[in-house]
């Protein structure tokens, strides 16, 4: 396959795009794209497409799709995602994909395929209200499936100072559930009525996601 894969990851909060992407990057050589880290680098880097960017985020306003995309563009062009990259978190919208499935066939790409993580919303408010990091490395824990080999102590750097991110409860993360469905809802149509639509039980074992999408990857590139 000559042009590279463009992959889009569709999951709400907690359902392990983060470590998803990592592991794709390790097996296959993709890049990980997410719609935040686009938007930063590209206003530390100065373009065009950049500056307009920084202006509208330090106003505090959101970024229009056109800037986004003129910036997913930008990107694109750079040496380091030859293989392909992972979307995550755009596109958003029905506009948002129409937009980009012009983007790419510019440059004669397509989307090869959007995996959709699929989560048992009450089990996933289980998962991310439970979640808390070491104050001093970062380290991940969870109420009740990771916690510290000794209570109060970071396995890692041996702190005992932990936080939760103020937005990790669970009345936050079922609305942030329920806009997720919504938003998302049209887009999981769109690229089903495309063929290029996967879906995957994202509740299982963390291993067993990464070999499915794996042998997903490898029937795409096969073709």
């Amino acid at each position: 396959m000559t042009s590279p894969m463009v992959l889009i990851l569709l999951g709400p909060p907690g359902a392990g795009k983060g470590t998803q992407a990592r592991m794709l990057e390790e097996d296959f050589g993709l890049v990980q794209l997410s719609t935040g880290d686009l938007l930063r680098a590209a206003a530390a880097s100065g373009s065009a497409a950049g500056q307009q960017a920084k202006a509208v985020m330090e106003a505090g306003g959101l970024v229009s799709d056109a800037i986004v995309l003129a910036i997913l563009k930008d990107r694109l062009r750079q040496p380091d995602v030859a293989r392909g990259i992972i979307l995550d978190g755009f596109p958003r919208t029905d506009g948002q994909a129409v937009a980009l499935d012009g983007l790419l066939a510019e440059a004669g790409q397509r989307v090869n395929a959007v995996i959709s993580l699929e989560v048992d919303d009450e089990a996933m408010i289980g998962r991310v209200a439970g979640r808390y990091t070491c104050g001093g490395c970062g380290e991940g824990y969870h109420d009740e499936f990771k916690q510290p080999a000794v209570a109060g102590t970071c396995d890692k750097c041996g702190g005992t100072a932990f936080k939760r991110r103020a937005d990790d409860n669970a009345e936050t993360v079922r609305e942030r559930l329920k806009a997720y469905h919504a938003q998302t809802a049209p887009l999981i149509t769109y690229y089903a009525d495309k063929g290029v639509l996967e879906r995957i039980d994202a509740m299982g074992d963390i291993a067993a996601i990464r070999g499915r999408l794996g042998s997903i990857i490898g029937q795409v590139t096969a073709h």
